[in-house]
């Protein structure tokens, strides 16, 4: 039987024990929590490119062995196809052997990156190249790397502590628990990929609904800060580089705030995952600082031992890694050929035209096809209009490019990976509304700008 939000807020009232709890080893909470924190959220300059410190440790990983890293993504490949077939995953639904046979098709597509040979157009920049080298690679290497890291920012109370204090925020917003806080922040920050990597564990160990997790996954899960400079560079709006980013930042979870109230989001089962120990939020009435030290030292209590932790979510972000490197080198790869041989971008972009026309941006025509690109990749709309010669169209696709956060070059088959109970046609409902969002929030901001 699933246990309901409700039902668990009840459970966790009734039983709610005032004292807070002894216990051992407190200075864990501190020491693990800094440790995590400063590795995921502080930017650091390292060879003049400023970035947070677990980027750097990649790029560190890539430059001591770069003969070495393809061959290890490669393995990532690999292990996730076979784990997928031996798994028998295609049982699972139609959906499922799609992607096992895709699996593949990625597959077999790695080992063409790998060694060299790729044939007819697979070889350009902007196709297999761009994929392997500027997505599945910085993502085969973060997530498992970044879930080692993990354990130190969620295991011991950090999460906790913070999810007290972002209650009265996030819950009546976006209906999220305050600790989803902590995955916003680490995809803005970090990467989609980590946001996605650590609402899929707190989903897993029962602190988060499948809605919830479907929520903060689909609406929080966006491109990160340093991905948006290279939007802001490509579409020449680094002059304006601080009102874009915050602009960007407000209507992107603006956006989020409405989506979360509308199907298909508003509809999915509010359930933790089967098997879990529900462990809800409870209300916060009293001293809050307090509260939030007692739901930490109780985390702490049940934490398990370090090396125990960084063993454990290194695997998760190991066997998501696995699942999600050849996923991107085929949906990807598809989404990217649909783009340059097929008009289906083009005919999508006809849903968007009376938007930005009800809107008044220059170029209605233009608009609703860069933006029916970011499906396939959210890099794609900023390509599109970067000789445009309005300054508002550049300004809101850029934000369309932040804002509408579902594209099939990396993102789908990352949530895919994960046990979120979303479906495929869902996350496509989920990305059009986030798009006529963003252009009917966009626009006026970017009449306001210039």
């Amino acid at each position: 039987m699933c246990v309901t939000y409700a039902d668990s807020v009840a459970y966790s009232v009734m039983n709610h024990d005032d004292d807070t709890p002894k216990v051992k080893g407190v200075w864990r909470l501190f020491v693990y929590s800094a440790i995590g924190a400063f590795v995921f959220f502080f930017p650091i300059s390292y060879k003049g490119n400023s970035s947070i410190p677990l980027d750097h440790i990649v790029t560190m990983l890539k430059e001591a062995i770069p003969s070495v890293i393809p061959w290890i993504i490669l393995a990532l490949a690999a292990y996730g196809t076979v784990r997928s077939m031996k798994n028998k995953n295609w049982r699972e639904g139609p959906l499922q052997a799609v992607f096992t046979v895709l699996n593949v098709v990625g597959l077999v597509v790695s080992v063409m990156a790998v060694t060299g040979k790729l044939p007819w157009v697979l070889g350009d920049d902007d196709l297999v190249p761009f994929l392997w080298e500027k997505i599945a690679t910085p993502v085969g290497l973060i997530v498992p790397i970044g879930g080692a890291f993990l354990a130190l920012l969620i295991g011991y109370g950090l999460l906790e502590f913070v999810g007290v204090f972002m209650q009265p925020v996030m819950r009546p917003i976006w209906k999220t628990p305050g600790r989803s806080a902590v995955d916003a922040v680490a995809s803005f920050v970090g990467s989609y990929s980590l946001g996605i990597l650590i609402t899929d564990r707190v989903y897993q160990s029962g602190g988060y609904t499948g809605r919830e997790a479907a929520i903060i996954a689909t609406g929080f899960s966006t491109v990160s800060a340093a991905f948006m400079v290279i939007v802001a560079k490509t579409l020449g709006l680094m002059d304006v580089w601080g009102i874009f980013f915050g602009v960007t930042l407000v209507i992107t979870f603006l956006v989020t705030a409405i989506t979360v109230r509308i199907p298909p989001l508003a509809t999915i089962e509010d359930d933790y995952f089967p098997g879990a120990t529900a462990d809800p939020e409870r209300k916060v009435t009293g001293n809050r600082f307090k509260e939030a030290k007692r739901e930490a030292l109780m985390a702490l209590d049940r934490a398990p031992s370090l090396a125990r932790a960084i063993w454990d979510n290194f695997l998760d972000g190991l066997r998501m890694a696995g699942a999600i490197v050849p996923s991107i080198m085929s949906v990807g790869l598809i989404g990217l050929l649909l783009e340059r041989f097929t008009p289906l971008f083009t005919w999508l972009g006809y849903l968007f035209y009376p938007f930005a026309w009800l809107v008044r941006l220059p170029e209605p025509g233009l608009v609703g096809e860069a933006s029916a690109m970011g499906l396939a990749e959210m890099f794609l709309p900023s390509t599109a209009v970067a000789d445009s010669g309005s300054i508002e169209v550049k300004f809101v696709i850029g934000v369309v490019s932040v804002s509408a956060i579902i594209f099939f070059s990396a993102l789908v088959p990352c949530i895919m990976a994960t046990k979120i109970p979303i479906k495929l046609s869902h996350m496509v409902i989920v990305w059009f509304e986030r798009v006529v969002l963003t252009i009917l929030l966009a626009a006026p901001a970017a009449y306001l700008i210039f």
